[in-house]
């Protein structure tokens, strides 16, 4: 009787100690169960977050709890700035809804850009497809062919909105280096600039993903339609070792810290968020399914067909760049902060 009296104290501690674990994924699984996961990007459909959002839709499911179906959704404006309001204000606080957005979109509160209805400290960061490089580049009817050139030369260069890099990095660049680059607002998004310069609108995108660059426009870096400039990235990429590294142009310690600032956002290339108030383990259980979809060989297969990069950022780690970022000496921010709301630009 002793003995089988200890034998059910034991289970039943057993028990005790794992069952907390197994409740909460069984929960998280039941509620994701036959459920659709709604994933919103914040620009319009062909351009480089739309490419890299649908690639992680088509094989996220398979990583799910309960294997719940993701839809995609374009909800373009202001530079993905009207969906990252959206999502932190009105989209459900369930798990079922997250998005992604511009990378500077993040830093967006911290530099007072207009038309930011959030808090990125509070958004439940999921994680990020790629650690980014951008480029600045010219139509190659333009006259410019080296980043020098756009110190004497003025680029007309296509933009999408306050928050978004195409923005900003100009406006930065003029700012800090004094190149001649100016802003036409406007366009949806960056298939939409792409167009622009091939109508002869604009000569100029500056601020584009080198991934997006190799994924969408192959055809223009083989026939020389574009002049690859510099690069915007705290570290030089490995297909571009010929092209100049912004940091290389900053000749004072401010300067120096102003582009650390701004670029500092590249290793969130491709972010994703849930909305503030997303219960913990339906976060846990989004950014695990998130990153295991980065490893799964289906994904990377079709991901190296498509020439689209995959350098996965952890969701914590995203998390923490954005609390550090916001931490930075308050006169570094208010200098770049007056970089990106100067009007003139």
């Amino acid at each position: 009787m002793l003995l089988f009296r200890s034998t059910i104290a034991l289970t039943l501690t057993a028990l005790a100690i794992a069952s907390p674990a197994s409740v909460r994924a069984d929960a998280v699984s039941d509620f994701y169960k036959d459920k659709k996961l709604n994933l919103y990007v914040g620009y319009t459909p062909g351009g480089g977050y739309d490419v890299y959002a649908r690639l992680l839709a088509r094989h996220m499911s398979r990583h799910m709890p309960g294997n719940s179906s993701v839809l995609v959704q374009n909800m373009p404006g202001a530079g993905s700035v009207r969906l990252a309001n959206w999502i932190y204000s009105v989209a459900p606080k369930d798990g079922t809804a997250f998005g992604t957005v511009a990378r500077g979109v993040a830093f967006d509160t911290l530099f007072g850009v207009a038309g930011s209805q959030f808090d990125a400290t509070k958004f439940n960061w999921i994680g990020s497809m790629n650690d980014e490089v951008s480029v600045c580049v010219a139509w190659h009817t333009s006259g410019v062919t080296s980043f020098e050139d756009s110190f004497k030369k003025e680029l007309v260069v296509g933009g999408t909105g306050g928050s978004a890099d195409t923005d900003q990095f100009p406006k930065v660049l003029n700012g800090v280096l004094g190149t001649k680059m100016r802003v036409v607002v406007g366009y949806p998004g960056g298939n939409d600039i792409n167009l622009a310069m091939e109508r002869g609108e604009v000569t100029a995108r500056c601020g584009w993903s080198w991934s997006s660059v190799i994924s969408t426009q192959q055809q223009w870096l083989r026939d020389k339609k574009i002049n690859v400039l510099v690069q915007l990235s705290l570290a030089k990429h490995a297909d571009l070792p010929d092209v100049p590294l912004v940091m290389d142009f900053a000749k004072t310690p401010e300067e120096k810290a102003i582009l650390k600032l701004v670029f500092a956002r590249q290793v969130m290339g491709r972010p994703f968020m849930a909305p503030p108030g997303v219960p913990a383990d339906r976060v846990a259980a989004l950014r695990k399914a998130f990153i295991d979809t980065q490893t799964d060989p289906q994904f990377l297969d079709e991901a190296k067909r498509a020439l689209i990069e995959i350098t996965p950022v952890p969701g914590e780690r995203i998390q923490e760049l954005v609390k550090e970022a916001y931490e930075t000496p308050k006169p570094i921010i208010d200098k770049v902060a007056e970089l990106l709301n100067e009007k003139k630009n």
